[in-house]
């Protein structure tokens, strides 16, 4: 069974007890709209309400998993009802844009990584800023050899991206030292730090996620999701909740800053930065 949810996202059941959602925007290196964060969220609504799924992966098309926020697009152009529980994100000025983080950000961020059922990012090439933000609520990261992260909105004149995970993820300083020069980190050193759990050739990247998702879903799915959620508590009250609750607040400061400097949320000069910091890494 194959179905696409709004032409941006793919959704498979390829083995028994396994959904596969499919970011499908390839020629955009699978950059996010709020299309494409609907469809994510429309996708794994129909997993979890799939009693005979027991794990999520997702995975995306295309030589790159995602290139971050597709900035060309209007984040804040109504695409259906609102998920959270928001004012209306089409208000002018702050109002609107902190509705509209709350909804395709932030909060969504947070809703898959609560989700009862275990999901794994199957990831391959670059996963840029926002891609972050897709494989970092996930439960459990496949990476390919080649795969690299990074967050170099610095450079936009903000803190991070919305979903401020990062000390959890890569440790205080790493995290730093990844904000503050916006380079890449390795498949083999995100594995070496913890962020990974297993990388693998690309060639065989599908098959070893596959075979780790069939190993998972043999396991009963009430044990599943209450060991998930012991272990999300467990990061709840080491303060992970509050921490990214203060890096968006900090993040709205940016965008208030860089409104009142250049007239957009963001430092124009950043676009620029950070394609070439990219040319060079090719």
């Amino acid at each position: 069974m194959t179905q696409h949810l709004r032409e941006r996202v793919r959704y498979e059941l390829p083995t028994p007890g396994v959904a596969r959602v499919v970011l499908d925007r390839p020629e955009r290196r699978n950059a996010q709209d709020a299309a494409m964060l609907y469809a994510i969220d429309e996708a794994f609504a129909l997993a979890v309400r799939d009693r005979e799924v027991k794990v999520i992966v997702l995975a995306a098309e295309g030589p790159d998993f995602s290139s971050g926020h597709d900035l060309a697009s209007d984040l804040t152009a109504p695409v259906g009802e609102p998920r959270e529980l928001v004012a209306p994100y089409d208000q002018p000025g702050a109002e609107g844009w902190l509705s509209a983080e709350d909804e395709f950000f932030r909060g969504l961020c947070l809703r898959w990584r609560d989700l009862p059922t275990p999901t794994i990012a199957s990831v391959q090439g670059r996963v840029i800023a926002g891609g972050l933000m897709l494989i970092w609520p996930c439960d459990l990261i496949v990476a390919s050899e080649d795969a690299s992260f990074s967050d170099p909105v610095v450079a936009f004149g903000v803190n991070g991206h919305e979903f401020f995970t990062h000390v959890w993820e890569l440790g205080a300083r790493r995290a730093k030292e990844l904000l503050f020069t916006g380079e890449a980190m390795s498949a083999a050193e995100a594995r070496a730090i913890g962020m990974v759990n297993r990388v693998v050739p690309r060639a065989e990247l599908e098959t070893a996620t596959l075979e780790l998702a069939e190993r998972i879903a043999r396991r009963p799915s009430f044990g599943l999701r209450l060991a998930k959620r012991a272990v999300n508590q467990s990061l709840d009250l080491q303060g992970q909740r509050h921490a990214i609750d203060a890096a968006y607040s900090l993040h709205h400061l940016g965008h208030a800053h860089n409104r009142t400097e250049h007239g957009q949320l963001i430092d124009p000069a950043g676009i620029e930065a950070i394609r070439r910091d990219a040319r060079g890494r090719e």
